[in-house]
């Protein structure tokens, strides 16, 4: 049986990690093992920060409509409960965009919702 040379393997594998570790400072982007040691701890960050932007885009949105409401004289609750028993079915994420470039349009929204609740 003929031997096996590993080389060509474990140089493509730890190219293969070096280059997902560019840009990453020191011996982070330099060193095999604690190059491999970033990348994961950086996969398991950005696995967890697609999460958690969902969250804190919400909660953006929910601030926005917030402020909106209340400068029309509704709490963000009321505003929510009184849309929704208008049956006015449009997302926080619209909702707070038409509160920013479209503030007459919200005022009606804020008008339906204070009449519904």
């Amino acid at each position: 049986m003929s031997r096996v040379k590993r080389g060509v393997t474990a140089n493509k594998r730890k190219n293969r990690i070096l280059k997902r570790a560019k840009g990453f400072r020191g011996g982070r982007s330099k060193l095999a093992t604690v190059a491999q040691e970033a990348v994961d701890r950086a996969a398991s960050n950005s696995y967890r920060g697609r999460k958690l932007r969902k969250r804190d885009f919400r909660s953006l949105w929910i601030v926005r409509i917030n402020a909106a409401a209340r400068e029309h004289g509704l709490s963000y609750s009321r505003f929510m409960s009184g849309l929704r028993k208008a049956g006015v079915e449009l997302d926080r994420k619209s909702l707070a965009q038409l509160a920013l470039t479209n503030p007459p349009a919200f005022s009606k929204l804020a008008e339906v919702a204070r009449s519904a609740a």
